[in-house]
């Protein structure tokens, strides 16, 4: 697929904006930034901070149900994150629905099989077997690499013989590509959602030590190469008391969480659309410190913390979970998540129809045809993926307009620094306001030159008009239009204009540069999903010549 990427010039003496031209200007905001990362800030994120989770039982409406039918969309979806990342783009395969799956090597002639159409739509059972981990194989090899995520049921607490099964299966086939297996998913849920009888920390932590010997003799486990993730507790127990009741004395690769700020299980409320909330930087902290106790501790043992879902309204959102509001909430909660020593984080998608979804084919049946939907929070997957750099990032809230605390604060800034030597590589700028723009001034002496990238909607209520770098994403997953760069001088410092609503990704100097080119891997869906396409063209590049002494350039490149 040929994209035309135009080019054009501009000259402005420190100011330059993308989107519409806002009616207003908010006051300018002094960004207090160093230029190296404060001592306390030592965390790097990795490359591939941002997953995507999947719900098991729509697995196969999304990827496919064989290694030859796996939707040209989906393709594309992929290869967009995986373009964007030096390692490999993080899928976890879970949810409830997988907690109370069965797996089946007999089943090899598709993914799943779906046991009960009158099923609860939160927790959806199929039967699944290899044809799984063949699909999954496909997919890395179409888009490129991948690290796999595998959930395994902790409902039964007496017989671990079909997780012993799956995960022997996940191990072999998946080899170096399976990152980790979940052992349990919201094992803090069993009894109040009637899987096990009052089922306590004190249960659950004997069955740890029974399902892991039984791993460890069936071989999918060795001793010495921690493979185990979990709790993945959402609600009702926290971390450090699972630490504290013996879960410190099992080898685990990572301590996983997932939390969503609110939920639709009971309906639409007020609480579940309260738009505000999610435009409000002071409630992101709140929402992701809940187990800061066990998180301290976590950092002692040297184990990392994953957030393997998140979204924005449990039980398959509400009606603002499909707004642009979410694509902002989204990258500020990773960004404080970053700030917060996580070490990555999963956006998570289900089946078709629910609201927060990341995309939506048209119909489950329809899987293979173009049409798809783009969900608000797939944008933020966009920017967060061509947020960080080879060498990882630190990331540091800078409290604008004391805006970690400040409930009325529509601004918002990070700074991300070097994994490497700790020097100031980036920044990222939030305005929450409905309409005016909002002036970010960078101070003189920092840089000697900026480019920035916008991510931008109408309004927060957009569903579909949202771009990131001037592209949106169509109905094959593919993103359209020209991709824009803004490039200025900044010597003497300058002012980057975040249209309302919206979010800036800025790049400093000339040592680290943005994604570009073409990430669409299938142009049409003439090519068949069998053959797929040619890698699409895309890349870091170097800095664009500047011209002028004050140039602004939509840069862009070239037909390719």
């Amino acid at each position: 697929m040929a994209v035309k990427i135009r080019s054009l010039l501009l000259f402005s003496a420190v100011t330059a904006a993308l989107g519409p031209t806002a009616l207003a200007a908010l006051p300018t905001v002094n960004v207090r930034v160093s230029s190296t990362a404060p001592a306390n800030a030592t965390h790097v994120i990795p490359d591939n901070f941002i997953g995507i989770s999947y719900e098991l039982s729509s697995f196969d409406t999304l990827w496919g149900t064989t290694p030859k039918t796996m939707p040209v969309p989906m393709q594309n979806y992929m290869h967009n994150l995986v373009a964007r990342l030096s390692k490999p783009l993080r899928i976890r395969l879970g949810g409830n629905g997988m907690d109370g799956s069965t797996y089946m090597r007999s089943l090899n002639e598709t993914v799943l099989e779906h046991i009960d159409p009158d099923a609860y739509f939160n927790d959806i059972p199929v039967h699944f077997g290899p044809v799984l981990f063949d699909v999954l194989n496909a997919m890395y090899e179409k888009v490129g690499p991948m690290q796999f995520m595998i959930g395994l049921s902790m409902r039964n607490g007496h017989d671990f013989t079909n997780i012993v099964e799956l995960a022997q299966d996940a191990t072999s086939m998946l080899g170096s590509r399976l990152d980790v297996m979940l052992l349990g998913n919201e094992p803090d849920l069993y009894a109040g959602h009637g899987e096990r009888d009052a089922y306590e920390i004190e249960d659950y932590i004997p069955e740890l030590g029974t399902a892991i010997e039984a791993l460890t003799e069936g071989g999918a486990l060795t001793k010495g190469v921690p493979m185990i993730g979990g709790p993945t507790i959402c609600c009702g127990w926290t971390l450090i008391d699972i630490l504290n009741a013996g879960m410190d004395q099992y080898e685990y690769k990572y301590y996983t969480l997932q939390r969503y700020p609110n939920h639709a299980c009971s309906g639409v409320n007020e609480r579940n659309t309260n738009m505000t909330y999610y435009l409000t930087h002071a409630n992101v902290g709140p929402y992701l410190t809940w187990n800061s106790e066990g998180q301290a501790r976590a950092k002692e043992l040297g184990v990392p913390i994953l957030m393997t879902e998140y979204n924005s309204v449990a039980c398959g959102g509400s009606p603002i979970s499909e707004m642009f509001v979410m694509s902002l909430w989204a990258v500020d909660v990773g960004l404080k998540a970053a700030s917060l020593e996580y070490e990555a984080v999963y956006l998570h998608t289900r089946e078709l129809g629910i609201q927060y979804n990341l995309f939506d084919p048209p119909s489950a049946d329809r899987n293979l045809e173009a049409g798809w939907r783009t969900g608000s929070p797939y944008y933020a997957a966009l920017f967060l993926a061509e947020l960080t750099s080879p060498n990882g990032n630190i990331v540091v809230d800078l409290n604008i307009n004391n805006s970690t605390t400040n409930a009325n604060a529509t601004a918002a800034g990070y700074a991300l620094y070097s994994g490497a030597d700790g020097t100031l590589e980036k920044f990222v700028f939030l305005n929450f306001n409905e309409s005016d723009s909002q002036p970010f001034r960078i101070p003189a002496n920092l840089t000697d030159k900026i480019e920035y990238r916008v991510l931008t909607a109408p309004s927060v209520r957009e569903t579909k008009e949202i771009k990131w770098a001037g592209q949106t994403i169509g109905d094959l997953g593919n993103l359209q239009g020209d991709q824009e760069t803004v490039s200025m001088f900044c010597q003497e410092g300058c002012v980057v204009d975040v249209p309302g609503p919206g979010a800036a990704l800025v790049v400093l100097g000339g040592r680290v540069s943005l994604f570009s080119g073409n990430s669409t891997l299938v142009g049409s869906l003439s090519v068949g999903s069998e053959s797929g396409a040619g890698r699409a063209a895309g890349h870091y590049t170097s800095w664009a010549g500047l011209v002028g002494v004050a140039a602004v350039s939509l840069v862009a490149a070239f037909w390719t």
